[in-house]
Protein backbone atom coordinates (compact mmCIF):
# COMPACT_ATOMS: atom_id res chain seq x y z
CA UNK A 1 0.00 0.00 0.00
CA UNK A 2 1.40 3.26 -0.99
CA UNK A 3 1.70 5.61 1.59
CA UNK A 4 -0.73 7.96 -0.31
CA UNK A 5 -3.39 5.09 0.37
CA UNK A 6 -2.47 4.40 3.78
CA UNK A 7 -3.66 8.10 4.62
CA UNK A 8 -6.75 7.62 2.26
CA UNK A 9 -7.38 4.61 4.47
CA UNK A 10 -6.57 6.30 7.60
CA UNK A 11 -9.02 9.18 6.66
CA UNK A 12 -12.09 6.70 6.26
CA UNK A 13 -11.35 5.46 9.84
CA UNK A 14 -11.31 8.85 11.29
CA UNK A 15 -14.79 9.33 9.52
CA UNK A 16 -16.41 6.60 11.12
CA UNK A 17 -15.20 7.20 14.83
CA UNK A 18 -16.15 11.25 14.34
CA UNK A 19 -19.42 9.79 12.73
CA UNK A 20 -19.88 7.60 16.10
CA UNK A 21 -18.23 10.64 18.52
CA UNK A 22 -21.40 12.85 17.42
CA UNK A 23 -23.59 10.22 18.86
CA UNK A 24 -21.40 9.76 21.86
CA UNK A 25 -21.25 13.17 22.66
CA UNK A 26 -24.75 14.27 21.99
CA UNK A 27 -23.19 16.96 19.64
CA UNK A 28 -26.90 17.78 18.43
CA UNK A 29 -28.54 18.29 21.65
CA UNK A 30 -25.68 20.42 23.20
CA UNK A 31 -25.52 22.26 20.04
CA UNK A 32 -29.10 23.15 20.49
CA UNK A 33 -28.02 24.16 23.92
CA UNK A 34 -25.15 26.26 23.43
CA UNK A 35 -27.76 28.41 21.00
CA UNK A 36 -30.14 28.61 23.72
CA UNK A 37 -27.78 29.62 26.56
CA UNK A 38 -26.18 32.50 23.64
CA UNK A 39 -29.89 33.47 23.04
CA UNK A 40 -30.42 34.15 26.55
CA UNK A 41 -27.25 36.25 27.34
CA UNK A 42 -27.85 38.30 24.46
CA UNK A 43 -31.35 39.27 25.73
CA UNK A 44 -32.16 42.34 27.70
CA UNK A 45 -31.24 42.48 31.45
CA UNK A 46 -28.88 39.19 31.55
CA UNK A 47 -26.87 40.67 33.90
CA UNK A 48 -29.28 42.21 36.35
CA UNK A 49 -29.29 38.88 38.15
CA UNK A 50 -25.70 38.13 38.63
CA UNK A 51 -26.48 34.59 40.01
CA UNK A 52 -28.24 33.97 37.08
CA UNK A 53 -26.04 34.96 34.52
CA UNK A 54 -23.27 33.16 36.57
CA UNK A 55 -24.86 29.53 36.00
CA UNK A 56 -26.00 30.49 32.58
CA UNK A 57 -22.24 30.99 31.48
CA UNK A 58 -21.06 28.05 33.45
CA UNK A 59 -23.40 25.56 31.59
CA UNK A 60 -22.55 27.82 28.33
CA UNK A 61 -18.45 26.30 28.93
CA UNK A 62 -19.01 23.12 29.60
CA UNK A 63 -21.45 22.52 26.19
CA UNK A 64 -18.62 24.46 24.46
CA UNK A 65 -16.29 21.78 25.77
CA UNK A 66 -18.05 19.35 23.78
CA UNK A 67 -19.70 21.27 20.59
CA UNK A 68 -15.98 23.19 19.95
CA UNK A 69 -13.52 20.39 20.15
CA UNK A 70 -16.18 18.07 17.79
CA UNK A 71 -16.56 20.76 15.33
CA UNK A 72 -12.89 21.79 14.97
CA UNK A 73 -11.51 18.20 13.95
CA UNK A 74 -14.34 17.59 11.65
CA UNK A 75 -13.11 20.75 9.74
CA UNK A 76 -9.85 19.73 9.99
CA UNK A 77 -10.98 16.19 8.99
CA UNK A 78 -12.78 17.77 5.52
CA UNK A 79 -9.78 20.15 4.63
CA UNK A 80 -7.65 16.85 5.17
CA UNK A 81 -10.35 15.53 3.24
CA UNK A 82 -9.79 18.02 0.30
CA UNK A 83 -6.08 18.38 0.03
CA UNK A 84 -5.66 14.30 -0.30
CA UNK A 85 -7.81 14.48 -3.61
CA UNK A 86 -5.01 17.19 -4.96
CA UNK A 87 -1.82 15.46 -3.87
CA UNK A 88 -0.05 14.04 -5.84
CA UNK A 89 1.25 10.40 -5.23
CA UNK A 90 5.04 11.34 -6.29
CA UNK A 91 4.92 14.45 -4.32
CA UNK A 92 6.90 13.66 -1.14
CA UNK A 93 6.43 16.72 -0.06
CA UNK A 94 3.10 17.58 0.45
CA UNK A 95 2.41 13.62 1.28
CA UNK A 96 4.33 14.07 4.97
CA UNK A 97 3.07 17.55 5.04
CA UNK A 98 -0.57 15.61 4.85
CA UNK A 99 0.62 12.87 7.42
CA UNK A 100 1.48 15.24 10.03
CA UNK A 101 -1.72 17.18 9.71
CA UNK A 102 -3.24 13.35 10.14
CA UNK A 103 -1.07 12.72 12.93
CA UNK A 104 -2.24 15.55 14.83
CA UNK A 105 -5.81 15.17 14.08
CA UNK A 106 -5.60 11.52 15.19
CA UNK A 107 -4.65 12.69 18.41
CA UNK A 108 -7.50 15.37 18.47
CA UNK A 109 -9.68 13.04 17.89
CA UNK A 110 -8.45 10.82 20.17
CA UNK A 111 -8.73 13.29 22.96
CA UNK A 112 -12.97 13.69 21.83
CA UNK A 113 -12.98 9.89 22.20
CA UNK A 114 -11.64 10.18 25.65
CA UNK A 115 -14.13 12.58 26.69
CA UNK A 116 -16.45 10.24 25.50
CA UNK A 117 -16.06 7.83 28.20
CA UNK A 118 -17.51 10.30 31.07
CA UNK A 119 -21.26 9.89 30.05
CA UNK A 120 -22.08 9.43 34.12
CA UNK A 121 -25.01 12.23 35.31
CA UNK A 122 -22.60 14.13 36.91
CA UNK A 123 -19.09 13.64 34.93
CA UNK A 124 -19.68 17.09 33.45
CA UNK A 125 -20.29 19.02 37.32
CA UNK A 126 -16.92 21.07 39.26
CA UNK A 127 -14.89 18.41 41.92
CA UNK A 128 -14.93 18.65 45.47
CA UNK A 129 -11.55 17.17 46.17
CA UNK A 130 -10.63 16.60 50.03
CA UNK A 131 -6.98 15.01 51.19
CA UNK A 132 -5.95 13.35 54.35
CA UNK A 133 -3.26 12.24 55.49
CA UNK A 134 -2.60 8.95 57.31
CA UNK A 135 -0.65 6.52 58.91
CA UNK A 136 2.77 7.83 58.99
CA UNK A 137 2.71 10.88 61.16
CA UNK A 138 4.58 14.21 59.53
CA UNK A 139 5.78 11.54 56.77
CA UNK A 140 1.64 11.29 55.80
CA UNK A 141 1.43 14.76 56.11
CA UNK A 142 4.67 15.85 53.71
CA UNK A 143 2.43 13.76 51.33
CA UNK A 144 -0.99 14.92 51.39
CA UNK A 145 0.86 18.34 51.02
CA UNK A 146 2.90 17.12 47.77
CA UNK A 147 -1.04 15.62 46.16
CA UNK A 148 -2.37 18.58 46.97
CA UNK A 149 0.28 20.36 44.92
CA UNK A 150 -0.10 17.73 42.01
CA UNK A 151 -3.59 18.12 42.05
CA UNK A 152 -3.52 22.45 41.85
CA UNK A 153 -0.73 21.60 38.92
CA UNK A 154 -2.77 19.25 36.98
CA UNK A 155 -5.68 21.66 37.27
CA UNK A 156 -3.41 24.73 36.14
CA UNK A 157 -1.96 22.97 33.06
CA UNK A 158 -5.91 22.00 32.31
CA UNK A 159 -7.24 25.42 32.83
CA UNK A 160 -9.24 24.44 35.85
CA UNK A 161 -9.99 27.10 38.42
CA UNK A 162 -8.88 25.77 41.94
CA UNK A 163 -10.20 27.03 45.41
CA UNK A 164 -8.85 25.67 48.89
CA UNK A 165 -11.57 26.27 51.02
CA UNK A 166 -10.58 24.33 54.16
CA UNK A 167 -6.95 23.34 55.07
CA UNK A 168 -5.76 22.11 58.31
CA UNK A 169 -1.91 22.08 58.61
CA UNK A 170 0.17 18.81 59.84
CA UNK A 171 2.00 19.59 63.08
CA UNK A 172 5.93 19.21 62.28
CA UNK A 173 5.07 19.36 58.14
CA UNK A 174 2.15 19.59 55.57
CA UNK A 175 -1.41 19.24 55.82
CA UNK A 176 -3.54 17.09 58.32
CA UNK A 177 -6.35 17.18 55.49
CA UNK A 178 -7.90 20.10 52.81
CA UNK A 179 -10.84 20.20 50.59
CA UNK A 180 -10.51 22.01 47.46
CA UNK A 181 -12.80 23.20 44.77
CA UNK A 182 -11.76 22.31 40.97
CA UNK A 183 -14.01 24.47 38.78
CA UNK A 184 -14.39 23.35 34.82
CA UNK A 185 -16.11 21.22 32.58
CA UNK A 186 -15.63 17.71 33.63
CA UNK A 187 -14.14 18.09 36.35
CA UNK A 188 -15.44 15.37 38.58
CA UNK A 189 -15.53 13.38 35.34
CA UNK A 190 -11.29 13.56 34.75
CA UNK A 191 -10.90 13.21 38.93
CA UNK A 192 -13.08 10.94 39.86
CA UNK A 193 -10.50 8.42 38.78
CA UNK A 194 -8.23 9.83 42.01
CA UNK A 195 -10.69 8.51 45.26
CA UNK A 196 -8.57 5.88 46.89
CA UNK A 197 -5.42 5.74 49.54
CA UNK A 198 -2.22 6.62 47.91
CA UNK A 199 0.87 5.11 48.82
CA UNK A 200 4.63 7.14 48.82
CA UNK A 201 7.73 4.84 48.93
CA UNK A 202 11.12 7.45 49.44
CA UNK A 203 14.07 8.68 51.60
CA UNK A 204 12.60 10.73 54.44
CA UNK A 205 14.09 13.99 54.55
CA UNK A 206 12.71 14.33 58.03
CA UNK A 207 14.72 11.33 58.58
CA UNK A 208 18.28 12.29 59.32
CA UNK A 209 19.58 8.57 59.40
CA UNK A 210 18.01 8.81 56.02
CA UNK A 211 16.13 5.24 55.95
CA UNK A 212 13.09 4.53 53.60
CA UNK A 213 9.42 5.70 54.68
CA UNK A 214 6.11 4.56 53.53
CA UNK A 215 3.62 6.99 53.77
CA UNK A 216 -0.04 6.89 53.17
CA UNK A 217 -2.86 9.28 52.14
CA UNK A 218 -6.26 9.16 50.82
CA UNK A 219 -7.84 10.99 48.03
CA UNK A 220 -11.97 12.02 48.46
CA UNK A 221 -13.83 13.32 45.08
CA UNK A 222 -17.20 13.95 45.51
CA UNK A 223 -19.36 16.19 42.36
CA UNK A 224 -20.21 19.80 43.01
CA UNK A 225 -24.15 19.58 42.27
CA UNK A 226 -26.55 22.36 40.66
CA UNK A 227 -28.53 24.51 42.44
CA UNK A 228 -31.67 23.22 40.88
CA UNK A 229 -30.86 19.32 42.07
CA UNK A 230 -33.26 19.17 44.78
CA UNK A 231 -31.74 18.62 48.49
CA UNK A 232 -33.71 18.56 51.91
CA UNK A 233 -31.88 20.04 53.99
CA UNK A 234 -33.77 21.21 57.10
CA UNK A 235 -32.10 23.70 59.75
CA UNK A 236 -33.16 22.64 62.21
CA UNK A 237 -31.30 19.09 61.37
CA UNK A 238 -27.60 21.29 61.41
CA UNK A 239 -25.42 22.26 63.76
CA UNK A 240 -23.76 25.27 62.91
CA UNK A 241 -20.27 25.87 64.82
CA UNK A 242 -18.35 29.07 64.30
CA UNK A 243 -14.41 29.16 65.05
CA UNK A 244 -11.48 31.64 63.93
CA UNK A 245 -9.03 29.84 60.92
CA UNK A 246 -6.31 27.83 61.50
CA UNK A 247 -4.71 29.37 58.96
CA UNK A 248 -0.91 29.80 58.40
CA UNK A 249 -1.05 33.48 59.40
CA UNK A 250 -0.38 36.40 56.79
CA UNK A 251 -2.58 38.69 55.44
CA UNK A 252 -5.25 35.82 54.81
CA UNK A 253 -5.84 34.99 58.09
CA UNK A 254 -9.22 35.51 59.88
CA UNK A 255 -9.39 37.89 62.88
CA UNK A 256 -12.50 37.00 63.51
CA UNK A 257 -14.07 33.70 64.30
CA UNK A 258 -15.60 33.82 60.72
CA UNK A 259 -14.60 30.06 60.05
CA UNK A 260 -17.88 27.77 60.09
CA UNK A 261 -18.57 24.28 60.52
CA UNK A 262 -21.47 22.63 59.66
CA UNK A 263 -22.57 19.32 60.81
CA UNK A 264 -25.32 17.56 59.64
CA UNK A 265 -27.12 15.36 62.45
CA UNK A 266 -29.30 12.67 60.59
CA UNK A 267 -25.86 11.34 58.21
CA UNK A 268 -23.26 13.07 60.43
CA UNK A 269 -21.72 14.99 57.61
CA UNK A 270 -19.44 17.51 58.64
CA UNK A 271 -18.11 20.36 56.28
CA UNK A 272 -16.09 23.04 57.21
CA UNK A 273 -14.66 26.62 55.16
CA UNK A 274 -12.31 28.83 56.42
CA UNK A 275 -11.00 30.12 53.35
CA UNK A 276 -13.13 33.44 53.30
CA UNK A 277 -13.15 36.90 55.94
CA UNK A 278 -17.01 36.74 55.69
CA UNK A 279 -18.82 34.59 57.85
CA UNK A 280 -21.70 34.54 55.44
CA UNK A 281 -19.88 33.38 52.46
CA UNK A 282 -17.89 30.73 54.36
CA UNK A 283 -21.45 29.59 55.32
CA UNK A 284 -22.68 29.54 51.72
CA UNK A 285 -19.72 27.58 50.47
CA UNK A 286 -19.43 24.75 53.12
CA UNK A 287 -23.27 24.69 52.44
CA UNK A 288 -22.78 23.85 49.14
CA UNK A 289 -20.62 21.45 49.90
CA UNK A 290 -22.60 19.82 52.43
CA UNK A 291 -25.85 19.61 49.90
CA UNK A 292 -22.87 17.74 47.11
CA UNK A 293 -22.30 15.06 50.06
CA UNK A 294 -25.79 14.50 50.61
CA UNK A 295 -26.82 14.04 47.27
CA UNK A 296 -24.07 11.85 46.47
CA UNK A 297 -25.20 9.79 49.50
CA UNK A 298 -28.76 10.09 48.04
CA UNK A 299 -27.24 8.56 45.01
CA UNK A 300 -25.69 5.75 46.17
CA UNK A 301 -29.03 5.03 48.45
CA UNK A 302 -31.00 5.41 45.45
CA UNK A 303 -28.55 2.44 43.15
CA UNK A 304 -28.61 0.38 46.66
CA UNK A 305 -25.01 0.13 46.56
CA UNK A 306 -24.43 2.18 49.94
CA UNK A 307 -23.77 -1.01 51.72
CA UNK A 308 -21.01 -2.30 48.92
CA UNK A 309 -19.38 1.34 49.00
CA UNK A 310 -18.63 0.72 52.93
CA UNK A 311 -17.39 -2.33 52.55
CA UNK A 312 -14.73 -1.06 50.02
CA UNK A 313 -13.68 1.28 52.53
CA UNK A 314 -10.48 0.46 53.71
CA UNK A 315 -7.70 2.39 56.83
CA UNK A 316 -5.40 4.72 54.86
CA UNK A 317 -2.31 2.55 55.53
CA UNK A 318 -0.57 -0.66 53.58
CA UNK A 319 -2.63 -3.08 51.66
CA UNK A 320 -5.13 -0.86 50.46
CA UNK A 321 -3.80 1.94 48.20
CA UNK A 322 -5.30 2.58 44.43
CA UNK A 323 -1.46 3.60 43.57
CA UNK A 324 1.80 3.70 44.51
CA UNK A 325 4.19 6.30 43.63
CA UNK A 326 8.03 5.11 44.60
CA UNK A 327 10.76 7.47 44.84
CA UNK A 328 13.57 4.96 45.96
CA UNK A 329 15.26 2.59 45.30
CA UNK A 330 13.94 3.42 41.98
CA UNK A 331 11.56 5.46 40.25
CA UNK A 332 7.91 4.29 39.19
CA UNK A 333 3.84 5.47 39.74
CA UNK A 334 2.26 2.24 39.28
CA UNK A 335 -2.02 2.93 39.31
CA UNK A 336 -2.72 -1.07 41.13
CA UNK A 337 -6.40 -1.40 39.55
CA UNK A 338 -5.45 -0.73 35.62
CA UNK A 339 -1.57 -1.76 36.04
CA UNK A 340 -0.70 1.60 34.23
CA UNK A 341 2.90 2.73 35.46
CA UNK A 342 5.67 5.17 34.27
CA UNK A 343 9.37 5.69 35.36
CA UNK A 344 9.01 9.56 35.26
CA UNK A 345 7.80 10.42 39.27
CA UNK A 346 8.79 13.98 38.84
CA UNK A 347 6.54 14.89 35.76
CA UNK A 348 3.35 12.85 37.63
CA UNK A 349 4.04 15.22 41.05
CA UNK A 350 4.10 18.10 38.41
CA UNK A 351 0.21 17.17 37.58
CA UNK A 352 1.16 14.81 34.29
CA UNK A 353 -1.75 12.39 35.28
CA UNK A 354 -3.94 12.31 31.75
CA UNK A 355 -2.65 8.83 31.05
CA UNK A 356 -4.07 7.63 34.44
CA UNK A 357 -6.77 9.15 34.11
CA UNK A 358 -7.34 7.85 30.54
CA UNK A 359 -6.20 4.25 31.50
CA UNK A 360 -8.89 4.41 34.52
CA UNK A 361 -11.94 5.65 32.35
CA UNK A 362 -11.24 2.47 29.80
CA UNK A 363 -10.58 0.33 32.52
CA UNK A 364 -14.17 1.28 33.93
CA UNK A 365 -15.59 1.37 30.51
CA UNK A 366 -14.96 -2.44 30.17
CA UNK A 367 -16.15 -3.61 33.88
Amino acid sequence: MSMLEEIKSKLKKLDKKLSELRVYLDIDKNEKVLKELEAKMAGPGFWDNQEKARSVIKELKKARAVVDPYFECRKEFDELGELIVIVDSDDKGSIDEVRGSLERLEKDVDALEFKSLMSGELDSNDAILSVHSGAGGTESCDWASMLLRMYSMWAEKNKYKTEIIDILPGEGAGVKSAVMIVSGAYAYGYLKSERGVHRLVRISPFDSNKRRHTSFASVDIIAEVEDDIEVDIKESELRIDTYRSSGAGGQHVNVTDSAVRITHLPTNIVVQCQNERSQHKNKATAMKVLKARIYELKLEEKKKEIEKENAKKRKIEWGSQIRSYVMHPYSMVKDHRTDYETSNVNAVMDGALDRFIEAFLKWKARK
